[in-house]
């Protein structure tokens, strides 16, 4: 599924106020090997359902930092449950106990706090991207989220080549809870990104 960024621009263009499952659609129709990536942070119920409702198996990739609340992880369940979600779990190949007693949570300044991000996402990411080799990767990016996010647009390329999908990208926070309400969805917003600590700070994933 190769485009030219001239040929991403272009549809971007078509793309914007087309509802997020015809987005989705093209996407599925056009990939060979589409998966989803969540974290169940807020609103990633929005995607999940919008996905499920065009393609039910999709595999839905969810690297666990193992740094989430308890109502993240109850909130998860629902939604697997709730949506019969294909998920596949990746985890850090180290325990957060033992990383607990090497690094702890490191600050931003700190140099550690590189070693921690590798440890807890970015190598789990990778794993999983090798395992799946996905054409398209379906994300919840949203344009106003990181400075990052605001330069991309429903459509975009990985820094490996694989097409992003964001069909919600230009969504806000108010529509996105009319989505919601009017599909009885749950949401939950106890999160914590022990890579990020201030909210508008890049996942490490998406740079």
């Amino acid at each position: 599924m190769a485009f030219t960024e001239e040929q991403i621009e272009k549809l971007n263009n078509q793309f914007k106020g087309i509802p997020p499952t015809e987005i989705i659609s093209w996407a599925v129709k056009n990939a060979k090997k589409p998966i989803l990536t969540t974290n169940f942070r807020p609103y990633e119920v929005a995607i999940l359902h919008a996905i499920t409702e065009v393609q039910k198996n999709i595999p839905i990739v969810w690297c666990d930092t193992g740094y989430n609340t308890p109502s993240t992880y109850k909130h998860a369940k629902e939604l697997i449950q709730l949506l019969n979600l294909n998920i596949d779990l990746y985890v850090p190949k180290q325990t957060t106990a033992f990383r607990d007693v090497e690094l702890g949570i490191p600050q931003i300044d700190d140099p550690k706090h590189a070693v921690f991000t590798e440890q807890v996402k970015l190598e789990p990411f990778r794993r999983a991207m090798a395992a799946h080799q996905p054409d398209v990767w379906f994300t919840n990016l949203r344009k106003g989220q990181t400075a990052h996010r605001d330069r991309l647009d429903i459509l975009s390329l990985s820094k490996d080549g694989v097409l992003k999908v964001s069909p919600f990208y230009h969504w806000n926070d108010t529509q996105l809870d009319t989505y919601l309400r009017q599909r009885k969805l749950p949401n939950e917003h106890n999160y914590f990104d022990p890579t990020k600590v201030l909210e508008n700070r890049e996942c490490g994933l998406h740079g």
